[in-house]
């Protein structure tokens, strides 16, 4: 079986904070950003693929990373993958949420999208 899985710092990420000053800055009405890396993996059990993940030092310090199982093949509410159009496996999951938490709506995520977190012209979206 193929599932996503989530790679995510776990110290103070300086990229997902620079992103939520300049949204804020655009007027997206922002409060937290996240960011993670999705790989695909294979495995019998997802305990096997974690367990992948973590031996793969390239994708994993356990100093530094976080991982987590994904449910779905696609993004969450609030959340939004972006890939460089050559490279489907690549993906940066951006997750927007605004001041109580609630994730962000489809159209402040659309304008985040559009105005920082995806180059149109090399990069494709993909929203819930």
């Amino acid at each position: 079986m193929k599932r996503r899985i989530a790679i995510r710092l776990k110290v103070p990420d300086n990229t997902a904070y620079t992103a939520l000053v300049a949204l804020r800055r655009l007027g997206v009405p922002v409060a937290h950003v996240e960011r993670a890396r999705l790989v695909q993996v294979e495995g019998e059990s997802a305990a096997a693929m974690l367990a992948a993940v973590e031996r793969d030092e390239e994708l994993f310090n356990p100093n530094l990373h976080e991982i987590r199982l994904l449910d779905a093949d696609r993004p969450v509410a609030g959340e939004m993958w972006v890939w460089p159009r050559d490279a489907r496996s690549d993906i940066v999951a951006w997750r927007l949420a605004g001041e109580s938490g609630e994730p962000l709506d489809a159209p402040s995520l659309q304008r985040a999208c559009d105005v920082l977190l995806c180059n149109n012209a090399v990069e494709e979206a993909t929203f819930p």
